[in-house]
């Protein structure tokens, strides 16, 4: 049987690596913008499908709750 105890941790652990990885993208970019001058669209990419989503999540949880 799997507890809500269990799901609560596997929500929560799912979120932090989901923004950490967001945040290590968007910092990885600007570090090797700033430092190298160099764009690298693939961490681009992530970093920005992030706060899309991040923030298209907010709106609807805000509109919806």
């Amino acid at each position: 049987m799997i507890d809500e105890r269990f799901l609560t941790h596997r929500l929560r652990s799912t979120s932090t690596a989901g923004i950490l990885t967001g945040v290590v993208a968007v910092l990885l970019f600007g570090w090797r913008y700033l430092n190298e001058r160099v764009w690298s669209w693939d961490l681009f990419a992530i970093a920005a499908t992030f706060i899309a989503v991040k923030l298209a999540l907010m709106a609807y949880y805000h509109f919806t709750d």
